[in-house]
């Protein structure tokens, strides 16, 4: 009768994540570290307001007047990360007067070359989510004077 051998081979990436072995030593990236990439590309693409839902934006305003507090760069920023591949969602507020198409086409440009470059995983999908337009007048520090009545 023979015993069961176990095979002393590591677990997965806790919280998901790529793994990535060579006869040195494996290297394991996690979920967050590809979401933070994915934020800081698309954020340094000109036209981006910022990323995140109406939820999701609320509760950072709230969180940046807490003293120590920042909001999170993977704040409307969701992956799925396999062995050798990543997809990512992303939730986009734009500037107003910016070709949405365009500014998807340069977010997915940067975001694809930011993960491939640092991590070495093939993006297989970014899919963007325009859910708000940003238009300066909306933060009540560039008020205007109101417009005159049509109508008396």
């Amino acid at each position: 009768m023979s015993t069961p051998t176990t095979s002393k081979t590591p677990a997965g990436p806790p919280s998901g994540g790529s793994q990535a072995a060579t006869s040195h030593g494996r290297t394991q990236i996690a979920d967050i570290v590809v979401s933070k990439v994915a934020g800081l590309a698309a954020r340094e693409i000109s036209g981006v307001h910022t990323l995140g839902g109406g939820a999701a934006r609320a509760f950072a305003a709230i969180a940046e007047r807490i003293p120590g507090a920042s909001s999170s760069v993977s704040q409307g920023v969701g992956v799925e990360v396999g062995e050798k591949q990543a997809a990512v969602d992303l939730d986009v507020v734009v500037e107003y007067g910016v070709a949405i198409t365009d500014l998807s086409a340069a977010i997915r440009r940067n975001v694809i070359g930011a993960i491939e470059r640092m991590t070495g995983l093939e993006v297989v999908e970014v899919n963007i989510a325009v859910n708000d337009v940003y238009i300066p007048s909306d933060d009540g520090g560039d008020e205007q004077a109101p417009a005159p009545s049509r109508v008396t």
